[in-house]
């Protein structure tokens, strides 16, 4: 009887390490989750606290996303010198300065510093967490693995509705509740990270070969070690730094408008207008001051479901074919809501359902998938500079979607924009169509060829 690389991985016991360890990275999404969605049970309290209008609102909830663009953009440089594992100790205790500062800040300008801090945290977890799994991860498992990260975003969101519900009676100061509640699950994150070690590739990648091959002994598919560790060393063939200037050269080119594309795409289709303004939404068709956060909640709760579609089918389907179906059901999920909107026809909780719709095509598509594809698309020698170029774009792209969604409600109306995003969902499924290539079942290595010739 020959057995598959999976049944060899579950007969020696290695597949729960494999699992556990990313379980373990992909907390990283549960405090990116809750740290960026928080935010949207305090937008009343802090309109009135801090006297907001339309712009200083946007400014206020889109502020973290400016912290997260510089978090991408020093992740790759603290991953590669301190290891993937060390960068997601120092994003906990960020999260966790982020969570106490913001809830303690009686101006707005302290607490606008504090979302940056946060966001920095955000930003270099969203880079290595998806990194740290794809790099200990087996090709076969790496696209259900690295989409646990996704899931624990969705919980994250979820659980950070749930808070919101609970601190939403506490009257004026609910708000700083809220945002200090993040603290007990950064200091979770921090403890289980104690536990799992550094990734082989890294630690090949600074010379450490027999830690490497440790690990590689727990996480191979039948592959002898020998051979993987010099395909590995291969990957890292040049001894000369890449620079931002070479990251773009003939050879990189490529793969590098691919990766940013998908990345400003995932965000740019509108779901974290959806994420961060649902209980303001939901509050201007809705007559019932509590239904907002339990509509808001059923979001969380929709996400957190697609998102397990998402890790059952992405090794099965594929990446490309599940980005293509997602913008589909986005875009008419996004015209649904819009015609609602345009025609005043707000009953039978027609928005609900249209809006669930386009959370749970978002998360069983382009939100669990855009992670799994960033994490596996670039080669070894510059995953990390180009991860972090690839999520330095998510995250500006994630700004102005949140900076400008009041400003365009307000000037254009709900409607209008809900229509905008349709129309740059079906940009994106043009884009993806044509360019991005499948990725599913290769390891690393194989899909380097795919791109660099």
């Amino acid at each position: 009887m020959v057995l598959t690389n999976e049944q060899r991985l579950t007969e020696s016991g290695n597949l729960s390490f494999i699992i556990l360890v990313s379980f373990v990275a992909a907390l990283g999404g549960l405090l990116f989750g809750f740290d960026t969605a928080i935010i949207s049970g305090a937008i009343p309290y802090i309109t009135t606290y801090f006297k907001l209008d339309e712009y200083m609102l946007g400014w206020s909830v889109s502020s973290i996303l400016i912290g997260c663009a510089f978090g991408a953009m020093i992740a790759g440089v603290l991953a590669d010198k301190l290891g993937r594992r060390v960068t997601l100790m120092i994003c906990a205790v960020l999260f966790a300065v982020s969570g106490i500062g913001a809830g303690l800040s009686t101006e707005l300008y302290s607490f606008i510093l504090y979302r940056l801090i946060g966001g920095l945290g955000v930003g270099a977890a969203a880079m290595v967490s998806p990194m740290y799994i794809a790099e200990i991860a087996p090709p076969t498992w790496r696209g259900r693995l690295v989409a646990f990260y996704q899931m624990a975003i969705v919980l994250g969101i979820l659980l950070a509705y749930f808070s919101n519900y609970m601190f939403s009676d506490l009257g004026a100061n609910s708000w700083r509740w809220m945002f200090a509640s993040q603290a007990a699950p950064s200091i979770v994150f921090f403890l289980l990270l104690l536990a799992v070690p550094e990734t082989p590739r890294w630690l090949i990648m600074k010379g450490r070969k027999k830690e490497a091959e440790k690990i590689l002994e727990k996480i191979s598919e039948g592959i002898s070690i020998e051979q993987e560790v010099a395909e590995i060393e291969q990957s890292f063939y040049s001894e000369n730094k890449i620079s931002i200037k070479q990251l773009f050269s003939k050879t990189y080119r490529p793969v590098m408008i691919i990766g940013i594309m998908v990345a400003v795409f995932q965000q740019i289709t509108g779901i974290n207008s959806i994420i961060y303004y649902a209980p303001v939404i939901f509050k201007e068709i809705s007559a019932n001051g509590s239904s907002p956060f339990l509509q808001t909640i059923a979001i969380g709760v929709v996400n957190v479901l697609a998102t397990f579609v998402a890790i059952l089918l992405v090794d099965k389907v594929g990446r490309k074919k599940m980005l293509l179906v997602g913008c589909i059901m986005m875009c008419v999920s996004l015209v649904a809501v819009g015609l609602c909107f345009q025609f005043k026809y707000f009953d039978h909780y027609i928005v609900l359902v249209f809006m669930l719709l386009y959370v749970a095509s978002f998360g069983c598509t382009l939100g669990a998938v855009v992670w799994v594809y960033l994490s596996e698309i670039f080669p070894n020698l510059v995953r990390s500079m180009a991860l972090s170029v690839a999520t330095l774009s998510l995250w500006l792209a994630d700004f102005a979607v949140t900076l400008t969604f009041p400003i365009m409600t307000k000037q254009l109306g709900t409607a209008i924009t809900m229509f905008v995003y349709a129309i740059i969902c079906v940009l994106a499924f043009v884009y993806m169509w044509m360019k991005v290539k499948e990725t599913k079942a290769k390891s690393l290595e194989e899909i380097e060829s795919l791109f660099i010739k």
